[in-house]
């Protein structure tokens, strides 16, 4: 298949000031720490791991709200660090996002309409009203919202709806890329089925590729194509999702998953639960990061740092034992 889009060893390190009267003395938080990935056009790539894990970071480096200590990124074959205005212009039309909440996404003191339409109105000068105009209706039908709402504000709107307003305002610059972090998690149990179902549906007509960022490991099964694990700025796991979801290789992911509700009441779970708390990434522990709390680990372990290799076709671990 057809790469959209390519990380290609993007480090995100931040300077920490750690004080001093005479000197300022920094430390690097290295937030993400070398990640390579692909995500093929038409597909749905999700990124799991724990809180402070990088993946955050990881869309915001996508997103330019991040520029990146070192690496390329590439969408469609051309790196993005290095684009001009115009072509970041460009690119920012090919590339949005919908947050996990919503609310804060959305402007209080501007209407439906005009938060759905601003995007054309500075991305696509050329359009006409009448233009802009249909093409806000027709994305908030889209969504699966009636056109009375596009003259209310956002607080006159439930959760879900205001969620379904933030797709629709992605949408409308036509992107190939949409990246959703989180896009559920702060919604209704009864409500995170219909906006799933509604990405889904949009990806179909619209031949959207997604990239997922989000902690519900038992959505993420359901809802992408391929998975990417990540812990404390690393890839340590990537893969097809059902070939990582069945047969789990990396002990951190192992542990991720132990905790992923089961349709067997009965059945009695056989790998341990993740314990401990994820290392400060400012100062993070040498050879593999995982040690400190991986019940495999080894002398090896602790004075090598395991590289992410390909254990089958389109398959990668790094784990000195996997």
């Amino acid at each position: 298949m057809e790469a959209l889009l390519e990380l290609r060893d993007v480090i995100k390190h931040f300077p920490v000031h750690e004080g001093g009267l005479l000197r300022r003395k920094y430390k690097m938080l290295k937030a993400v720490d070398g990640v390579s990935l692909s995500i093929d056009r038409g597909t749905s790539f999700g990124i799991a791991g724990e809180s402070g894990s990088g993946k955050t970071t990881v869309a915001r480096l996508i997103l330019l709200l991040e520029s990146a200590t070192s690496g390329s990124i590439l969408l469609e074959g051309k790196n993005v660090l290095r684009f001009t205005r115009p072509e970041t212009i460009w690119y920012r039309t090919r590339v949005q996002a919908v947050f996990q909440d919503a609310a804060s996404s959305l402007n209080p003191r501007m209407r439906i309409r005009n938060l759905v339409s601003e995007p054309m109105e500075v991305q696509h000068k050329e359009l006409s009203r009448e233009a802009i105009r249909a093409k806000t209706e027709e994305m908030i039908h889209l969504v699966g919202l009636t056109p009375d709402r596009l003259k209310m504000f956002p607080h006159e709107l439930s959760g879900g709806q205001k969620q379904r307003v933030a797709i629709a305002r992605a949408m409308t610059v036509e992107p190939s890329l949409v990246i959703l972090d989180e896009p559920v998690s702060s919604l209704d149990v009864s409500i995170r089925a219909q906006i799933l179902n509604l990405l889904a549906d949009i990806q179909e007509r619209k031949a959207l590729t997604y990239l997922i960022i989000a902690h519900d490991l038992a959505m993420m099964r359901h809802v992408t194509t391929h998975i990417a694990v990540m812990y404390l700025g690393k890839i340590v796991e990537m893969g097809n999702t059902e070939e990582v979801f069945s047969n789990p290789l990396h002990p951190y992911t192992r542990a991720l998953f132990s905790v992923v509700p089961r349709p067997e009441p009965g059945r009695v779970r056989t790998t341990p639960s993740l314990k401990g708390e994820i290392a400060s990434p400012i100062d993070p522990p040498a050879g593999c990061r995982f040690h400190p709390r991986c019940p495999q680990a080894k002398a090896d372990c602790k004075q090598s740092e395991p590289c992410l290799e390909e254990v089958s076709p389109g398959y990668q671990v790094a784990c000195h034992f996997a």
